[in-house]
């Protein structure tokens, strides 16, 4: 194993932050150092521990991360920055004085971040290339997804959780096809001993999953879908709505940033599968076996939005979400 180097202590995780975050951020103090003298790095000097220094260029890079800072912000988040920068840098400090930092679990961690993180440095190099969105292109979306925009409607829905074997859930459908309300349906849950959970929320058809928004948009007040689920059926019952469109103009941007965002992940997957065509990649042991049949991997969707309260507009914001941007 080789020696640890000084500039390596900055790289321990596993006290205060997420391993990935601070790899980064010690890669970022690592290329700022390079290149300054001593009496440049001593001016740009925040706090001293023990003998080490937490530098302007640390706590600006923590800055970056954070989404939405309004500037008058700035001030404050940078001393609790500090602070926990100086929390670290002392735990840093004690595990390096008991050589943590050459535990072979915390050094796979440190490769691994440090993998994901050059990867990502690719990944988005490659998806600087997309083009930006037309405004015909950004016209033509908007045309062709009335539900989100045009005859935009916000939803009163009634959500149940059924827990159910797999054979069960067709006569679940019939069940709720036949009763007059969800009322009468929840009674026959109930006699059938059904284990269920129900809930209620508001949501904007930005904030349903995209696939599903036309489907939503055809139901009329009162009508309930069901769908399987892992541990059974999900049945949603809308109990009524409200028409609240959104102009061309103030759908633009989440429109642009859209369109924006699904080209880059084309190209991402299209690279990857360049890079692994152009590769040679053979699989050793356990997994030589079906490895041939085995679908190539390809980027993770983005996470769903997390349920938000009813909407009384619609920005750029909401609507990235609702169309699975984050």
């Amino acid at each position: 194993m080789s020696v640890t180097t000084r500039a390596d202590q900055y790289t321990h995780p596993r006290f205060t932050l997420r391993v990935a975050c601070i790899a980064a951020a010690a890669a970022a103090v690592l290329l700022v150092g390079c290149g300054d003298n001593k009496e440049k790095a001593a001016s740009q000097t925040a706090a001293k521990v023990n003998k080490e220094e937490i530098t302007v260029h640390q706590i600006n890079f923590v800055l970056q991360q954070q989404r939405g800072l309004r500037p008058e912000q700035t001030e404050a988040a940078s001393k609790q920055i500090l602070e926990r920068l100086i929390d670290q840098e002392l735990a840093v400090q004690k595990a390096t004085d008991q050589k943590l930092d050459r535990d072979p679990r915390v050094v796979q961690q440190m490769e691994a971040a440090k993998r994901e993180i050059i990867a990502r440095a690719y990944v988005e190099k490659v998806g600087e290339t997309a083009s930006k969105p037309t405004p015909d292109e950004v016209r033509k979306y908007y045309d062709e997804k009335p539900a989100l925009f045009k005859e935009r409607r916000i939803y009163n829905l009634q959500e149940l959780a059924i827990e159910a074997k797999p054979e069960q859930v067709d006569s679940l459908r019939t069940k709720l096809a036949e009763a007059k309300n969800v009322n009468e349906f929840v009674e026959y849950l109930k006699a059938n001993e059904f284990k269920f959970a129900g809930n209620q929320a508001v949501r904007a058809a930005e904030q349903l999953p995209l696939a599903s928004v036309d489907n939503f948009a055809r139901l009329q007040d009162g009508q309930a879908v069901l769908q399987p689920s892992p541990n059974g059926a999900q049945v949603i019952v809308l109990v009524n709505s409200r028409s609240q469109p959104v102009t061309l103009e103030r759908a633009t941007p989440a429109i642009e940033q859209f369109l924006l965002n699904d080209r880059k992940r084309k190209l991402v997957e299209d690279e990857v599968k360049r890079l692994r065509g152009e590769s040679k990649i053979e699989y050793v042991g356990k997994f030589a076996d079906g490895a041939a049949s085995a679908p190539a991997a390809s980027p993770a969707p983005a996470p769903a939005p997390a349920p938000a309260p009813a909407a009384s507009g619609l920005d750029a914001s909401s609507i990235s979400k609702g169309m699975g941007l984050k």
